[in-house]
């Protein structure tokens, strides 16, 4: 039998290649979903991330973050808002109110203070840069010196006394103080004396008229009832000089003393409750510096004051004396004495 030819060897690896490659019919083998989503084989044989898939599985997500992101920048306005117009009505209230009104004015005056201080800095800054140089001024008397000295001196002569003060109602003032001295009247209009005074009250009223000009301390009639007596009498005068023009004004340190001055006026000047008091003709004090200030009104209304000093008052004060009519009685030891002991 004749020998065959031996088989023709095949191509190793033609024979796997043609058993592992299926046929156009048959069907591709089947692959996890999940890996072909996600990966495609590039053209370089490189996998590549499906990014539409992924964005569907994150936009409900993403969609709620933005709704809560919406609500809540909705929200941060509503405060805002409120916040803005609390903040009007705060401001508002703080600018109508005591507070916000002094702490306006402190800013204020706190800058105000802050510009004088760089203001006088600069002005003690800009002293010290300039040279003052002190010149030497050279007096020389002038001819019409020796002139005018003798002119002036006669001036000074022709000035009146102080005790030439009631000089021109001297007539007056005696003729008052002679009907004193006669039979009291006791039916006299009020304002005038109803009682009559003897010898030492009218020597008292000349010397303190016309030798001290209406204003100066005389001695104590003894107590207090011929010192309200003898004021009395001055006060009828003075009336009769200025008229409505003048107010009494009485100083005595204790009630007791000032009710002793207001019974002791108003029976002898015949004058009621309404007479004393501040619009009145008579007012009492205990303190000086009401009367001090009561006088000074009374001047600047172009009214003269007539000042009286209780005797028990043992000082006064130096302001009174510039008040151009004023009397203080002088009271002695003894009855100082008497008086200590009546009020303690």
């Amino acid at each position: 039998m004749p020998e065959s030819d031996p088989p023709t060897p095949k191509n190793f690896s033609e024979e796997n290649s043609q058993k592992e490659l299926p046929s156009l019919g048959d069907k591709k083998p089947e692959k996890s979903s999940a890996y072909e989503k996600e990966s495609k084989p590039s053209p370089n044989g490189i996998k590549s991330f499906d990014s539409s898939s992924l964005k569907e599985e994150m936009a409900p997500v993403i969609n709620l973050a933005l709704k809560e992101l919406k609500i809540n920048r909705t929200q941060l306005e509503h405060d805002l808002e409120a916040l803005s117009k609390r903040k009007a009505r705060l401001e508002e209230e703080l600018a109508t109110s005591f507070v916000g009104q002094s702490d306006s004015i402190a800013r204020k005056v706190k800058g105000f203070q802050e510009y004088l201080t760089g203001a006088l800095q600069q002005l003690a800054q800009a002293a010290e840069q300039l040279e003052l140089v002190v010149e030497p001024v050279v007096v020389q008397p002038s001819p019409l010196d020796s002139k005018e000295k003798p002119a002036s001196s006669d001036e000074e002569d022709q000035r009146p006394a102080v005790s030439d003060t009631f000089k021109p109602d001297e007539e007056l003032i005696r003729n008052c103080l002679d009907q004193f001295s006669k039979e009291p009247d006791f039916y006299a209009d009020p304002w005038k004396l109803r009682r009559s005074l003897d010898s030492k009250d009218v020597d008292l009223l000349e010397d303190w008229f016309f030798s001290m000009g209406g204003r100066g301390a005389q001695p104590s009639r003894g107590n207090r009832s011929r010192n309200i007596l003898v004021s009395a009498a001055l006060i009828s005068i003075l009336g009769e000089l200025y008229g409505d023009q003048f107010q009494t004004l009485v100083l005595a340190s204790q009630p007791e003393r000032l009710g002793e001055w207001r019974r002791g006026l108003q029976d002898a000047l015949g004058l009621s409750r309404e007479d004393f008091g501040p619009n009145s003709g008579i007012v009492l004090f205990e303190r000086a510096d009401g009367v001090i200030e009561r006088a000074d009104r009374l001047e600047e209304r172009g009214e003269v004051p007539l000042i009286l000093i209780d005797a028990a008052e043992q000082s006064i004060e130096i302001p009174i004396l510039q008040f151009p009519i004023w009397l203080a009685f002088a009271a002695s030891q003894e009855e100082l004495y008497s008086e200590e002991e009546m009020f303690s």
